[in-house]
Order: structure tokens, then sequence, then C-alpha cells
């Protein structure tokens, strides 16, 4: 065992070299934490740091946020008064939700209306508002939308019949959200302007 010059024993078992009030700090919590902590005893506030974030991503219908706050364990009292809030503060708005997700997915998706319908009603948006949104549809608009689709799918079906273009061509509009009639109109002009010949109804196919 080595001694120092006092004659005092070195080891293992020597004293610490930091003085009782100089030891490092080995539980400091540290700022991360105590924000979780501050947010876990205040549940209004950390609901809304969520529908901040949930927003921040893109707009949500007030149905959406309140969903998420409820999974999130928020107690419904609260997630309804916070949400209130940014509802009175026009950050949260079902009506201009409505009509913004309907131009996005009819242009970026080309839907219908009866897919676009379906989509608000899944998001919680209220039936007249529903409603409000859809009349924002063109006709036109729609119309010709549903014909871009048909004429981009036409140009892979050039081994297929009359009858089996029309199926699958009426089928695919109709999963997008377009009426029946619309659907068999446009594919039935797209078909014969694109030079394919439609069957003689007067031959028995049968």
């Amino acid at each position: 065992m080595r001694m120092n010059d006092g004659g005092r024993r070195r080891g293992s078992g020597a004293r610490s070299r930091f003085p009782d009030d100089a030891r490092p700090e080995t539980e400091v919590p540290d700022e991360a934490s105590e924000s979780k902590r501050r947010k876990a005893d205040n549940p209004e506030q950390q609901a809304r740091d969520i529908v901040y974030r949930l927003l921040a991503a893109r707009a949500r219908s007030r149905s959406e946020l309140r969903q998420a706050l409820l999974r999130k364990g928020i107690d419904e009292d609260i997630a309804d008064g916070v949400l209130q809030k940014f509802v009175d503060a026009g950050l949260v708005d079902d009506a201009s939700f409505a009509e913004e997700w309907v131009n996005s997915r009819q242009r970026a998706q080309g839907l219908g209306r009866k897919a676009l319908g379906f989509e608000l009603r899944r998001k919680g948006i209220d039936e007249h508002l529903v409603e409000a949104a859809l009349s924002t549809v063109d006709s036109d608009a729609e119309a010709e939308r549903a014909r871009e689709l048909v004429q981009r799918k036409l140009r892979s079906m050039s081994s297929l019949d009359h009858a089996a273009k029309m199926r699958r061509l009426v089928g695919m509009l109709a999963r997008k959200g377009y009426s029946e009639g619309l659907a068999f109109r446009v594919v039935r002009e797209e078909i014969e302007r694109s030079g394919a010949e439609a069957p003689d109804p007067d031959l028995d196919t049968t």
C-alpha cells in the first residue's frame, strides 16, 4: 500500500478529492425532463401543444383533433375547452377545412363528389358543412377531371374490346366517387374520340 508524504494511506478507500460541498450533482433534472413534468402537471398546456403540433403538419377538422387528444389521454372536458379556444381564435374552422379539402382532393386525386362527401363525413364534418363544401365543386371542372382520368387510363387499354373498356373505365370513375350518369357519358365520349368502334346494338352478343 502506497503512502503519501504525510504518512496517510492512498488507495481505493481514499477520501474523494471533491469536498462535500463540491461533489458533482448526479440527479440534476435536465430541461426535457422538467418540461415533461410541467406538461404532466398542466394537461391543458399539454393539449394545446398537441393541437399546435398537429396543425403544423396539416389542417384538421375539430373532430380529428378531439380524437387525437382523447387518444393521448386528455380528459374530454379539457379537450373540448382547449379546442373551443382554437375555434374562437379562427385556428380551427370546419367550414374552411371542408372547402380546402374538397379543392385539394379533387385536384390531386381526381375524386368525385360522392368520394369527397364520404371523406368529409368520416372526418366528422357536419352534414350542412359537407353540402356547402360540395356545392363549390364546379360541374364542368368535375367532368373535365373525370375526362382526364379516362384519357390517361385509355392509353393502356388498346388491346381490350369496347365492352371491356366501358366496364373498367366506368368502374374506375365509380370508385373515384363520380356519379353513374357522368361516368357513362364521359367514358362513352372518350372511347369514341379515341377511335374505338362501339358494338352494334342490334347484334346478339350473348
